[in-house]
């Protein structure tokens, strides 16, 4: 029996892994291509996405193509950047490393729209292919470094970081009720199916921290140079960044023993769900602890000078 492929989903998260990993670089169908991973906000969740796109240097900004490999409609990552143009780039450096800053997007029109794709297509004839196949206009889009001068700007965002970190409080609590109902007492038939939907639920939280931390040290890129009293502060978040993937990684894995949740005995079932399920509880209280304090840290020190710099004149 053949492996089946991999959804659209399942290929980019194995793309976004790799890149990260590799300092940038991957493999297979994108061997030797510009890429960039983007970081959008979706236009009907709220919630941040990441998805590679190859991009083209132009200057002080980059340029990415909306090509959806030729598909009738344009990818999400673009209606999201249509709905708010705030992204966060990944790309990798000359010295093999991969930087992450924040930056704006506005989609190109006309005469520079069509020229820029008539080099892209030149660079890589893919493109011309993608266009052929598909009766929309691929959009180009510019990303230019987040632009810290407009002291509205500086403000907004830190209004933004805010509510997600309420967000990401009110998901992490009803995550914390999940387990609590899982270990509640339920018919030993329906732990696998529970155990399933509280890991789904689970990771789809643990997705999002990763996302907003991403987004996060992309601002802070811009929030060093523009104000170089914050570096301390930032260094701190950064490296708290870290210690909080670090402990999603092993949640992961405990998600993922309880979503297999297979065995043939419901009540071994039961038995290795619980022993599952008390952990995750104990880790998540963990977390929750860690991200609270890493919060209201960055709510006491970050964002009180965010709204004091934006009065002073930019550096």
């Amino acid at each position: 029996m053949s492996e089946q492929p991999p959804s659209p989903a399942e290929f980019n998260q194995q793309v976004i892994q790799e890149f990260r990993t590799n300092g940038g670089t991957v493999g297979g169908m994108f061997d030797g291509a510009p890429l960039v991973l983007l970081t959008t906000t979706g236009a009907r969740t709220g919630r941040p996405h990441t998805n590679p796109a190859v991009y083209a240097r132009d200057g002080a900004r980059i340029l990415v193509f909306a090509s959806n490999a030729g598909g009738p409609r344009h990818p999400d990552w673009y209606r999201n950047l249509l709905a708010d143009p705030r992204v966060t780039v990944e790309i990798r450096t000359d010295g093999g490393d991969v930087e992450t800053y924040a930056a704006t997007a506005v989609p190109l029109e006309g005469d520079e729209r069509d020229r820029h794709f008539r080099d892209q297509s030149e660079r890589d004839p893919a493109f011309a292919a993608y266009q052929a196949g598909t009766t929309r206009v691929i959009p180009v889009v510019a990303l230019s470094r987040l632009d810290l001068s407009d002291p509205e700007r500086i403000r907004a965002i830190g209004e933004f970081l805010l509510r997600v970190h309420d967000e990401l409080r009110r998901e992490l609590d009803a995550v914390r009720e999940g387990v609590d109902d899982y270990l509640a007492g339920r018919p030993a038939a329906r732990v696998p199916a529970l155990g399933q939907q509280l890991a789904r639920h689970c990771l789809a939280f643990c997705g999002a921290l990763h996302t907003h931390h991403t987004s996060e040290d992309g601002a802070f890129t811009v929030f060093e140079r523009q104000f170089p009293e914050l570096a301390p502060v930032v260094g701190r978040l950064r490296e708290e960044h870290r210690a909080v993937a670090r402990a999603l990684t092993g949640i992961e894995g405990l998600l993922a023993d309880l979503a297999a949740g297979t065995a043939t005995d419901a009540a071994t079932d039961a038995a290795t769900g619980a022993a599952d399920a008390e952990k995750l509880r104990a880790d998540l209280e963990g977390l929750a602890s860690e991200l609270e304090t890493h919060f209201a840290y960055e709510e006491q020190h970050l964002f009180p000078q965010l709204r004091s710099s934006s009065a002073r004149e930019p550096r």
